[in-house]
């Protein structure tokens, strides 16, 4: 297939780069407004006890689970003449419109059913009253009909502060702020990206060429996504992954099918046996990796929140629209361009103007590359003992991980959903998001007394501050007063609420969620609870639930087709131990920086939790991308070993695989390490844009990201692989009899140049005959023949 379409390439370039600027044009035309059509939640599970719970009490009590809350301020004081006249004009415009469910203020108390509600809703001070409003809409769309009722309704009075936040707010400035975030990111990435280019491609044309297939890769994903809401909903974040990913593989897979064709343009192939072999080798290996990331990331539409799921529909997207540009658009390109791919080749004008000569072509033992890997072989037990213990003590901090839920602090201080947290944490007596609703889905029969028992029950448990049910308010077991608050009983169901001071997340706030839970329902019922612990809660089980399933899948996917490629069962383990260790420093770091908080959290505020969906998210890419970097490098070794004769059927000694078996892993390592370094540095770039998201956990993504690759592509991928297939030696290519037979069946193999005899190299081995000689991919350097043969 891949020599049909580098033919094919070679025959029609213009043809294939006139249809990719068609695509471009339709996929931008349809793709770029998906925006609008993207939501900002996506963080609960929808079949969980909290998502039932608040189903019933939006359904039948007008208690949204996405709430509006809006903070008036005034000097003189929430009873003030001006408090009350805007307190009063934004109540009676919020309960006129249809996107509202019922408001309840310190303005409004008895019209609400409430008549002890309003002591809550005013701050300790005296000079704030709080506005809560349902807001309809549910997840996905609450927060738009929030930001439409604060365009219209909120804003400053005459000598009255008016900010807004609340759930429904704190999503609706997420997605705003995602957009600019996202518009930051490329005009940080592509310039950087671009100059990196410049440098290791060297011409300006070539350099052009991954972003130009990058950019194809973002407008096609974007389409893909737009599709896809047509039929479920799609995270606003999605987009992040696809242009960060879209740049970052449309480099990858360019730089190694470009550096290949130079390698074998310079080796003295015409220009298309050049292509065409590049193709057969590298674009064998682009498809290879691009089918591993995809599988990769795909596992993440088997978690329940469709925040997740949206990244398995953008990742996959990504992904094909970037293999198939590369192996279809880039040797058009190559092919168009010609000798003028490496036009306008900025090294070698930097060279005149500072009068340095022309470098010389070197042979590979010299190569950096070539003699740090035969450094590590040589020395690979403190090499290899000193990066696994580096690994291991950065991500030790991951071991004290805390999971929590979004809430205002992701977003930067100047966002009025953070100051009206901030004000409702350390102003107001009761910070509303520390509620806990519970709900009786079937009451029908319960007396007055059951639930008088039951809330006077609930009321006992430690750090509850009282019970609001429909018969009157609990302190300590004990019945103070009238309902306060928005309870009672609606159409077969009964709704209390709990008031809680311990802090949102703590160990006491999860030891208080299990205590309520502990308490029987009134006269047996079953009872469900919502509130951000127990969304919070909820989230964190789904996604555990679910970690061994995705977890086991990508081991297997991953094992499957390593074996597919090498032939090995060794591999496949070996890659994937050393993923996984490549991956405990960036687990580490965002530990110890955005939990505990030093560092300054790199400007954000700490929770003293993660968000669980994140380092999820972010170990099924990086182990994608982890892969990417191993077929890369496996797959050259694994050419040098098949042509190196200790792979033939006769046994060479013990002696002679070893040797034959760390010079295949040098070679390997000396042609793709300058691509797999470049490669990682651009990519690199690209996630180190999204630190400059103002979102935390979208910073906290691209810092951990940026770890893990720049981790992977140097201490794993340079020392750790040379280090562990050093001493395996020969082992690294045994497998069982029958998955030798299977492989031989069924193992992905090039159908490139044959491989032919060609004179010894004496001076490696003068005793070789000339049949033992096996001729190298070109542009490699020949590897002494084994004497024997191996099994």
């Amino acid at each position: 297939m891949l020599d049909r379409i580098a033919r094919f390439a070679i025959a029609a370039p213009r043809q294939i780069i006139g249809l990719a600027v068609l695509v471009f044009i339709a996929a931008a035309v349809f793709g770029l407004p998906v925006a609008k059509s993207l939501s900002a939640g996506g963080f609960q599970d929808p079949d969980s006890e909290s998502a039932q719970a608040i189903d019933v009490l939006t359904e039948k009590f007008g208690e949204s689970g996405q709430k509006l809350l809006i903070v008036v301020t005034a000097p003189a004081g929430v009873d003030s003449a001006q408090a009350r006249e805007a307190g009063t004009d934004i109540v009676n415009q919020l309960q006129r419109s249809p996107l509202v469910y019922n408001v309840t203020s310190p303005w409004n108390g008895p019209t609400a059913g409430a008549p002890d509600a309003s002591a809550d809703l005013v701050s300790v001070d005296g000079k704030s009253g709080l506005i809560v409003v349902n807001v309809k809409g549910g997840e996905n769309n609450a927060q738009k009909n929030a930001d439409t009722l604060t365009d219209e309704i909120v804003h400053d009075r005459d000598g009255v502060t008016v900010r807004t936040g609340g759930s429904a707010m704190e999503y609706a400035q997420i997605n705003e702020q995602n957009e600019k975030d996202l518009l930051t990111m490329e005009l940080i990435a592509m310039p950087l990206s671009f100059l990196v280019l410049v440098w290791v491609f060297g011409g300006l044309l070539a350099a052009g060429l991954p972003v130009a297939l990058g950019a194809l890769a973002v407008v096609g994903s974007m389409a893909v996504l737009r599709l896809v809401t047509f039929a479920t909903t799609v995270s606003i974040f999605a987009l992040n992954l696809s242009t960060a990913l879209g740049l970052a593989l449309a480099i990858d897979y360019t730089l190694l099918i470009v550096s290949r064709y130079r390698d074998e343009v310079a080796a003295g192939s015409d220009r298309d046996q050049a292509l065409i072999r590049t193709m057969v080798t590298s674009g064998r290996t682009v498809l290879f990796s691009a089918v591993t990331v995809a599988l990769s990331m795909s596992v993440t539409v088997l978690f329940p929140m469709y925040f997740l799921k949206s990244f398995a529909y953008a990742g996959v997207a990504t992904v094909a629209f970037v293999a198939t540009a590369s192996i279809v658009i880039t040797p058009a390109a190559i092919t168009l361009l010609g000798p003028r791919l490496d036009a306008f080749d900025v090294r070698r004008f930097g060279r005149r103007l500072l009068g340095r000569p022309e470098p010389t072509p070197k042979p590979v033992n010299r190569l950096f590359w070539y003699r740090s890997s035969k450094f590590v072989m040589r020395h690979w037990l403190p090499a290899g003992a000193a990066v696994v213990t580096l690994l291991v003590l950065l991500g030790l901090p991951f071991f004290s991980v805390k999971w929590g839920f979004p809430d205002d602090r992701v977003l930067p201080q100047s966002a009025s959903s953070h100051q009206v947290g901030d004000i409702l944490r350390t102003d107001f007596a009761h910070d509303p998001a520390t509620v806990v609703p519970v709900v009786v889905p079937d009451a029908r029969g319960l007396s007055s007394a059951d639930l008088e028992r039951y809330a006077a029950a609930l009321s006992r448990v430690r750090d509850v501050s009282s019970v609001t049910a429909p018969t009157g308010t609990f302190v300590d077991g004990i019945r103070v007063g009238p309902p306060a608050g928005a309870t009672g009983f609606a159409d077969g169901s009964a709704f209390l609420s709990v008031n809680s001071t311990a802090r949102l997340f703590s160990p006491a706030s999860d030891t208080q969620l299990t205590q309520l839970h502990e308490v029987a329902g009134p006269a047996g019922r079953s009872v469900e609870m919502a509130g951000v612990a127990q969304v919070n809660r909820d989230s964190v089980d789904a996604v555990l639930d679910q970690l061994p399933l995705v977890l086991g899948l990508m081991a297997a996917i991953t094992f499957i087709l390593l074996f597919l490629l090498t032939g090995s069962v060794v591999l496949p383990v070996k890659a994937l131990a050393l993923n996984v260790l490549s991956l405990t420093a960036a687990f580490g770091a965002l530990v110890w920086i955005f939990q505990d908080g030093h560092l300054g959290a790199l400007g954000t505020t700490p929770s003293g939790t993660l968000v669980a969906n994140m380092p999820v998210l972010l170990f099924c890419i990086a182990f994608g991308l982890s892969m990417d970097y191993e077929v890369f490098l496996v797959s050259r070794i694994r050419e040098y070993w098949l042509n190196s004769g200790a792979a033939r059927p006769a046994r060479p000694t013990a002696a002679e695989a070893h040797a034959a078996n760390d010079e295949s892993v040098a070679l390997g390592v000396a042609r793709t390490g300058r691509v797999i370094t470049a490669a990682a540095l651009v990519m690199s770039l690209s996630f180190a844009a999204l630190i400059s998201a103002h979102v935390s956990f979208m910073r906290m993504f691209g810092l951990g990201l940026t770890i893990a690759v720049a981790a992977d592509a140097t201490l794993v991928r340079m020392v750790l692989v040379p280090a562990f297939m050093h001493v395996m030696g020969r082992w690294n290519w045994w497998a069982p009899r029958p998955l030798v037979w299977l492989h031989d069946r069924f193992g992905l193999e090039e159908a490139g140049e044959p491989v032919e005899p060609v004179e010894p190299v004496s001076s490696r081995d003068p005793q070789a005959s000339r049949a033992d000689e096996i001729r190298l991919p070109s542009g490699a350097e020949p590897v002494p023949a084994a004497a024997g043969p191996i099994g």
